[in-house]
This record gives structure tokens, C-alpha cells and sequence, in this order.
């Protein structure tokens, strides 16, 4: 798998850092195996834990035997659900709606086949790991929930009795005639839409369940120090000042008490944002033992107890002309999300009701949401977290109207784009997009896959017997998370920046990198703001105790907020380096300028001031200029007025064996616009990894549980993901459009990949398809499924 070199449209300014292709900074401790990882964490007297989990999907504990456990050399300590549930409080949720309490180890009933039923302290991990398959539990089995569509009739039973026929949220409406304070509907719009339509398309379509499967499990280390009434812990998550907070609160101590670290974290994807069960438990046994305690998830466990992603069905309505023209869309959506609510189980498939406008103006928008309760894992944010879902659903269906009209499916979507001088603009759907300028970017993509030659080429192989498919999809998706006003926990971030004695520049944020290369980055960007060289630059993430607030790292907003706070900082130290140069120059500050190590009056030949001397003199300075005191550190919070709104096409070739249905991705042409970019290396690697989790849900991965509840792809040897032969030559290139909304343009680009191409090879499998009649196909594409289709069965 390689890539075309991305280049910005605008290009790199010679001599400057931002937009040039420098690797990573933090790859040389890392593919030297030097990285720190929660595991490599070893402290004196540490213990370990293990969990033993329920094979049972929903049952009563009816008996617990721990005797023959704890006879076990070197187990510490074991304790039940029963014995930890009036210690730790019921996990946290941000949810406007009830949920049901999801105890950390499962005191009375279980929920699904991995909830914790006990917990076994002991001085190795393996044997806690044999302790707790010694634990004997006995469970009154009750009827498995696992279809969605008959859990909303109360079949085969109801989970949780307070929530009746298992709806956790009955309806959450939204769109055109939605009252968003008092969700009165008024269905004026969307039934005249559908009623005047020429044509409309129905489709029942589905986003399967997936699991992130993070290179690195999850893993915690507490560390309680009595003495000190302090609490150190280690954690593989994405945003350790929030986990502080959840964590403080549990531990009954306050945030000052509380340091948590995230060392280097083996990837994240949504799935590590929460604080889990796990981590509660361990913290509570530090406190109670007195010494640190470690837990590992092994993989097994992350795919049974890390929560999984997706899983929606959506029923679409798309009304149109016969021009082409889209009237309307309506779509009604049931999400599955498990046995409980997590942090934001039920906030993430409300970003799938956000994004029904796709790129496109049209008039009347309605969708329904439902939340219903099975006996599986729960759900929570996985790259994407809802955009995937809600664009897959659209792209599909505008697919599925071009076939029907016998349209070009870029002349489709060109006729109903959002023009440039509309934005802002304001959906149907609730958003008010950036900008956008989605016409262009067509072009280049269309130019970039010689679109007329790939048809030919196409028609070709069709004339030799070969079933060849070309498909296009076009995604917008909500980015750089904020105000505080949208997010429960806060829009905002914070970073300072500090110059040393020695000239040196140290700067923290509360962004937390586990794979995005912050360090790389957010260096190339101070850089060029003091006019000095990156290896004179430190940025330092991840330890509460070092940056000291932050919200995190999720939904693509590291750079255009977290890049903005440090930019704000920057600007501050800057100005205030200006007041001194300008008292040592006897100069005004407002005429120096910063480069090549230098601050220098502008327009001049003196070469001015070297930076460390300026930095030496703030540090020691015989004058102060007025209304300045001595040292350069700033600090700043910044949050946005709204969210960004990248957007990218994606055009995907596949051909199909047609004596196995197995699919083959032939070649894959994007162009991406995530506004101003800072190095292109990084977006480049950002991209290709999304490409890889979005054509994997495509065509390979899904969570299966039987009738039963039991998690059939519980390992890599079921649950397939794409390796590099899987994927082709990406062929990628972008556009820049700013956003208005931050002082960098930058809009993110974390997820663009995810979203974009999962229904990019949908369309061109269909597409394939077609000589068969086939109009439709959910993912994923399982050459089973497949051949069974080209032999005129059902799919």
C-alpha cells in the first residue's frame, strides 16, 4: 500500500516549516522499541489483577464460590460484584436521558457474555489469570437479546425492566418541523417532499457492528500512596484530564490529589476516550491495599469489553425528480447499542442525524432515532462516531438514485451541491456548515481518476465477461469539536508555551497525541511563530501533572483547537520577548520581527538580537519595560464559535471473482480538503489509515453475536481486518478551503478516510452488480454473500 505524495494546493513558504513533509519526530523511540507503554510501567510490590467475566449473555447470579481461588499461591485478594458495588458508583454517562446503573463488576445480573462477575487481586498477572478461572459462578440463564428490531417489541425479553420493550431512548427526532427544545413535529415538509417526488428511493440499509481493535489493548496502572493521600495513574486513554476528573470523583479525592498519565498509547480510535469499569476497580484496590495495581487487557477481552462501534439500521426515503433534483430524505434510525449506556452511547448516533444533508441543499430533512438495548457489548465513539453511519446512508441512497435515473453519479451530486456563496450554511439537518467549495474538488478528483477512461475501461472489461464496478462517493463530516455549548465536558483547550534561560521552547497541551503526531506538528507550527529551529522545541502531552488542563484528543479537533491555544500562547510569549528586544534595541516593539534564530527590526540589515540572548535578558533583565515582569511563559484557553466541516471524494475501481464472489480493490482516488495543513505527511498517514478502517468495515469486518448472545468473532481468527495486500495504491491528492472558525484554517482530518470510503466501495460493488439486477447489498462484502448474489440468490 502507497500513496501519491499529498501537496497543498497554496504549498510550503521556502524556509518555513508549516506545510513541509518532515517525519514524525516520535517514530525513532518507537520502531526502536523505546517507547513507554502502560505495560512496560513496573513499580515495587505491584499486584495485578484479572477479571473473571460472564459466558453467559444475560442471566441471575445465583452462587459465587471463591474458595478454591483464593487458596491459590499468591492471591491477594478477591472480591464479587456484590462486595464492590456500595465502594464504586455506577459508571459515568453523558446522557440527557435515564440510563441504567452499568456497575463495574456485575453485582446481581449480567448484561453480556464479558461483564465482569469478580475481580482477583494477586502478585503475578497469570496467576490472577488462573485465579479467576477458578472462581466458580453459577447463572440463571434468561432469553438472549439480540435483534434489535424484536427488542423494540419486548421480545424475547426485556433487559432492564424500567425500560419498557428495551427502548433506551424511544424517539429523538430532528430535521425539518423538529422543534429542537420541544421536539413537536410537524410533518409538512418531508410528507409533501416525498408525496410531489417523481421518484423515490426506499431502502432498508445497515452499519454493522464493528470492533476498534487498537494495536494496544487497554491498560491501567493505580497507584495510591497513603502517606501522601496521593493518586498516580497510569492509563492508555485519550484524554487523561478528564479522566482526572471522572476518576478524582470516584476515588473520593480531589483533582489536585489525582496525576494521570497517558504514556504512549498504541491507538485509540473513539474507543479510549471513556474511563471503563476496569480502572475504577483498580483504583479502588490501590486505595484499599495500599500498593500499586496493574491491569493489561488481553485481546480477547477487547473484543468482548471494549466497546464496539456502529451497529445502526436505517430505514431511507429519498425523494427526487427525474432532472435529479433531491426533494427530501427522510430515514429512520435504530441503533443497537448494547447492554448500556457508555460516556457517549447515546450522544454518538445523533452525529449520524447531523450529517443527512451530505454536500447536498436539500429542502426537507427528517430522521428518527432509537435506542434499544441488546445483550452485547455496549457501544461508544469509534472513528467517526456517527458520521460514518449517517454519509454512509446517504451516499448509498444518492448511489442507488443514480442507477435508478440512469444518471452520471457525479453529475448527480454536482447538480445538488451546496454552492460557495452560501455558506454559512444551514441544514435541514441542524448544522451550519463552514465552508465549502465541493464543486471544485469534484473536478480534481474526476481530472486525478480519468473519469470518462475509468467508464471506458470499465465498459471494456464488462465486453471480456469480467464484473467490474466503479463507484463515487462524496462525504462532509463535523470536525474540531466545540463550543462548550455542544460538549457536556467542555468545547475549549488549553496550552501555554515557555521560553527557558537557554532559548530553549517547551510547550504543553491538553491535546493528547496516540498516533496523530502532535510533537511533529505542533513543533513545525511554533517554529515558524518564534523563527527557530524545530530541535529546539519540546511539546509535552499526556501527564496532568505537566499540562494542566486539557479536554483531549477526539473528533479531529487537536489542531484547530488545540494547534489554536498554542498558537494564542505563542502570540503572548512572543509579545512580551518583543517588549524586552525592543527595551535591550532601544527600538519600538511593534517594528521587530522573529527569524532565522533572530528578532530584528523589519526591513533592516542589523541582524538584531539573537533569541537566547533576548531569552537570557527576560530571565535576568536590569530593566523591566513597563507593565512587564520578568520570564516568558503564557498560557492560553480558546474555544471556537462552531465546528469545521472537511469534506472529500472518493472514487473506488473493484473487480469480483465470479467463481468465488471474492472482491478485489483495484485502485482508490481521493482528494481531501481539510483546510490549511501543516505537514502533509501526517495527513497523508491520517488518511491511509482511515481508508484501511473504512474499506475493512466495507468488506471485511463485523461483530457477530449467535442467538444465544455468544460473541462468535471473538478473535483475529473470525473477526478479519484489512492486511496491506488488501489494499491498493491509493492515489491521493487535496484541495485547501479555510475555515473562518480559527486563526489556523485548519478544519481536521482524523476521520476523513473512515467516512468516505465505506461507501465509495459500496457504490462500486453495487455498481458491478448491476447486470445482476442487484440494486443494493449491505456491508460487509463477504464473498459468500456476494457469490450467492451472482448466482441469483439472495443476499
Amino acid at each position: 500500500m502507497t500513496s501519491e505524495a499529498m501537496t497543498s494546493e497554496t504549498g510550503p513558504t521556502p524556509g518555513k516549516m508549516v506545510g513541509q513533509r518532515i517525519k514524525r519526530t516520535e517514530d525513532p523511540a518507537l520502531i526502536q522499541g523505546l517507547g513507554t507503554f502502560v505495560d512496560d510501567i513496573k513499580l515495587q510490590g505491584m499486584l495485578h489483577i484479572a477479571f473473571r467475566r460472564s459466558d453467559v449473555a444475560h442471566g441471575r447470579i445465583t452462587r459465587i464460590d471463591t474458595t478454591a481461588a483464593e487458596a491459590l499461591p499468591g492471591v491477594e485478594l478477591i472480591m464479587t460484584g456484590a462486595q464492590l458495588r456500595d465502594v464504586i458508583a455506577p459508571q459515568p454517562v453523558i446522557s440527557p436521558f435515564p440510563h441504567p446503573d452499568f456497575w463495574s463488576v456485575a453485582p446481581e445480573k449480567v448484561h453480556y457474555v464479558g461483564d465482569p462477575v469478580a475481580v482477583v487481586v494477586a502478585t503475578d498477572r497469570y496467576l490472577a489469570r488462573d485465579a479467576a478461572d477458578a472462581i466458580v459462578v453459577e447463572i440463571e440463564e434468561l432469553p438472549a437479546v439480540v435483534d434489535p428490531e424484536l427488542a423494540m417489541q419486548g421480545e424475547p425479553t426485556t433487559i432492564h425492566p424500567e425500560f419498557e420493550n428495551n427502548l433506551a431512548v424511544p424517539l429523538i427526532p430532528s430535521g425539518t418541523g423538529v422543534d429542537p427544545e420541544t421536539f413537536a413535529i410537524d410533518n409538512t415538509a418531508i410528507d409533501a417532499a416525498l408525496a410531489d417526488a417523481d421518484v423515490v428511493i426506499s431502502q432498508r440499509m445497515i452499519s454493522q457492528r464493528l470492533a476498534p481493535t487498537a494495536m494496544e489493548g487497554r491498560g491501567v496502572v493505580a497507584h495510591f500512596e497513603p502517606g501522601k493521600g496521593a493518586l498516580t495513574v497510569w492509563l492508555s486513554c485519550q484524554a487523561p484530564h478528564a479522566a482526572r476528573t471522572f476518576i478524582a470523583e470516584y476515588a473520593g479525592l480531589g483533582e489536585h490529589q489525582v496525576r494521570v498519565i497517558a504514556p504512549e498509547v498504541g491507538g485509540g480510535f473513539g474507543a479510549k476516550v471513556a474511563v471503563y469499569g476496569e480502572g475504577f476497580v483498580a483504583v479502588h484496590l490501590s486505595q484499599r491495599l495500599g500498593r500499586p495495581v496493574k491491569w493489561i487487557e488481553d485481546r480477547s477481552e477487547a473484543f468482548m469489553a471494549t466497546s464496539h462501534g456502529r451497529d445502526l439500521i436505517g430505514y431511507v426515503d429519498l425523494a427526487a425528480k427525474n432532472d435529479g433534483t433531491i426533494t427530501g430524505l427522510r430515514l429512520r434510525i435504530v441503533a443497537d447499542i448494547g447492554a448500556y449506556e457508555m460516556l457517549l452511547t447515546a450522544i454518538v448516533p445523533t452525529f449520524s442525524q447531523v450529517m443527512l444533508s451530505g454536500v447536498y441543499d436539500i429542502p426537507a430533512i427528517r430522521a428518527d432515532l432509537t435506542d434499544v438495548f441488546t445483550n452485547k457489548m455496549p457501544t461508544d465513539a469509534y472513528r467517526g462516531a456517527g458520521r460514518p453511519e449517517g454519509i454512509y446512508f446517504v451516499e448509498r441512497a444518492v448511489g442507488m438514485l443514480a442507477q435508478k435515473l440512469n444518471m452520471d453519479p457525479a453529475e448527480l451530486r454536482r447538480k445538488n451541491f451546496i454552492q460557495p456563496d452560501q455558506f454559512p450554511f444551514v441544514t435541514q439537518a441542524g448544522a451550519v456548515y463552514d465552508s465549502g467549495e465541493y464543486e471544485r474538488l469534484l473536478d480534481k478528483t474526476l481530472a486525478l481518476a480519468d473519469w470518462q477512461g475509468l467508464k471506458a475501461s470499465q465498459e471494456s472489461a464488462r465486453a471480456e465477461g469480467r464484473i467490474v464496478g466503479v463507484g463515487l462517493a462524496y462525504y462532509v463530516e463535523i470536525c474540531g469539536l466545540g463550543p462548550s455549548s455542544m460538549l457536556p465536558i467542555g468545547g475549549w483547550e488549553h496550552g501555554a508555551v515557555t521560553v527557558t534561560r537557554s532559548g530553549a521552547i517547551t510547550a504543553t497541551t491538553g491535546a493528547s497525541a496516540h498516533g496523530q503526531g502532535h510533537e511533529t506538528t505542533f513543533a513545525q507550527l511554533l517554529a515558524d511563530e518564534f523563527g527557530v529551529p524545530m530541535e529546539n522545541i519540546s511539546i509535552q502531552h499526556g501527564d496532568t501533572a505537566v499540562s494542566r488542563q486539557g479536554l483531549g484528543t477526539f473528533g479531529s479537533r487537536s489542531l484547530a483547537v488545540g494547534g489554536t491555544t498554542l498558537k494564542l500562547a505563542a502570540g503572548k510569549v512572543k509579545e512580551k520577548m518583543a517588549r524586552f528586544a525592543g527595551l535591550m534595541m532601544e527600538v519600538q516593539a511593534e517594528d521587530l520581527v522573529f527569524a532565522n534564530e533572530h528578532i530584528s527590526v523589519a526591513g533592516s540589515d542589523d541582524p538584531g538580537l539573537t533569541f537566547t540572548e533576548v531569552a537570557q535578558y527576560a530571565y535576568a533583565p536590569p530593566v523591566l519595560p513597563r507593565d512587564t515582569q520578568a520570564g516568558l511563559s503564557e498560557e492560553a484557553f480558546w474555544e471556537p464559535e462552531g465546528t469545521t466541516f472537511p469534506f472529500g471524494c472518493y472514487i473506488v475501481q473493484v473487480e469480483i471473482d465470479r467463481d468465488t464472489g471474492a472482491v478485489t480493490l483495484q485502485r482508490l482516488i481521493g482528494v481531501d480538503d481539510c483546510g490549511n495543513i501543516i505537514n502533509p505527511l501526517i495527513v497523508d498517514g491520517q488518511i491511509h489509515g482511515g481508508l484501511a478502517q473504512g474499506i475493512g468495515q466495507a468488506l471485511l469486518e463485523q461483530v457477530i453475536y449467535d442467538e444465544d448472545g455468544q460473541l462468535i468473532t471473538g478473535s483475529f481468527m473470525d473477526y478479519a481486518i484489512p492486511r496491506a495486500a488488501d489494499l491498493p495504491r491509493f492515489e491521493l491528492d487535496n484541495t485547501v478551503t479555510t475555515t473562518p472558525l480559527n486563526p489556523l484554517g485548519a478544519k481536521g482530518v482524523g476521520e476523513a478516510g473512515t467516512i468516505g470510503s465505506t461507501p465509495a466501495v459500496a457504490n462500486a460493488v453495487v455498481d458491478a452488480l448491476s447486470p445482476f439486477g442487484v440494486t443494493h447489498v449491505d456491508i460487509p462484502f463477504t464473498p459468500e454473500k456476494i457469490w450467492r448474489l451472482i448466482q441469483g440468490g439472495a443476499q
